[in-house]
Parts: C-alpha cells; sequence; structure tokens
C-alpha cells in the first residue's frame, strides 16, 4: 500500500499557508474542510489552502507537493486513529466510533490516488467550488532517473 509525505521544494508553503505540513509529514487531500465553503471564504491564506493544500495528518498544516511513498499497515492504522480523533476533536464528530469509518474512508481514498503511481511521484491538488460542492483534481509529475554522473563529481582524495 502507498501513502504520500509531504515534500517542499522551497519555503514557499511556510509563506502561503497559515499552518504548513512539515516535511515527510503523512498527508490526505483534506477537502473535507471545506465542504461547507462558499465564495466569501475564498481569501488570503485560506484560498491558497482551498486552491491547492493537501492536509498534513500531524500538525493539520497544508503542502502543496505530495510524494507517493509505501506504508505499513500498522502506519495506516495509526494513521486513521489520528483523523478520526481530528474529526472528534476539530469537527465534532460525536465520538471516535462514529469518527472511524470516515477516516478510514479519507485514507483509503489517498492510497487510490498513491497506488497506481511509482513511489517518489509528485502529487499536486487543485479545487474549486461548483454548484455542487467542491471539485478536486490531481496531477502527477513523475521522477526523472538520473545517472550518478548528473548529481555528483568524481574525484580522488590523493589529487
Amino acid at each position: 500500500m502507498k501513502l504520500a509525505i509531504a515534500t517542499h521544494l522551497d519555503e514557499s508553503d511556510t509563506r502561503v499557508f497559515a499552518t504548513h505540513a512539515r516535511t515527510g509529514e503523512w498527508c490526505v487531500s483534506g477537502g473535507f474542510e471545506f465542504s461547507n465553503w462558499s465564495d466569501a471564504d475564498l481569501t488570503g491564506k485560506a484560498r491558497q489552502a482551498f486552491a491547492n493544500g493537501w492536509l498534513g495528518l500531524e500538525t493539520h498544516g497544508r503542502a502543496t507537493f505530495v510524494a507517493v511513498t509505501p506504508v505499513e499497515p500498522n502506519e495506516v492504522a495509526r494513521l486513521t486513529e489520528q483523523l478520526a480523533q481530528h474529526f472528534v476533536s476539530y469537527y465534532g464528530a460525536p465520538d471516535l466510533d462514529a469518527a472511524r469509518p470516515v477516516a478510514a474512508d479519507e485514507i483509503s481514498h489517498m492510497a487510490d490516488l498513491c497506488d497506481e503511481h511509482a513511489d517518489g511521484t509528485l502529487l499536486t491538488v487543485s479545487r474549486e467550488l461548483t454548484t455542487a460542492g467542491v471539485r478536486e483534481s490531481y496531477r502527477a509529475i513523475e521522477t526523472q532517473s538520473a545517472e550518478l554522473d548528473q548529481l555528483a563529481v568524481h574525484g580522488s582524495l590523493d589529487d
């Protein structure tokens, strides 16, 4: 099984999101946060989070890019519990038993997005408000393989 971790190509996430996800943090789409939003809610950093932010499962911050990464089953179980607790604490779910299936669906959705891609593939999310609600689309950026000569300068310690 695969999920995705927050990846930063530069420091822009620290400036464009109110809270940014930590590099290496497991992420989900997080589109549920915007389910009751309207155009009036789309201002400033909240607009940026809506437009293209993945949700970090530890910090609940946002990241522009995530990288597809293998995940162990015990980690999936931990992430599901963590997200269920977030639903109780932040969104008012009645209890963990009610929140767990919704959290499992979010994790499963992310796994479905990731499973078709090679490890290391970068993913982006794009959202828009429609009359039917929030519409998400995803883009994959495949990693390019490189020869060692492109990344390192070889020499001798004897020179």
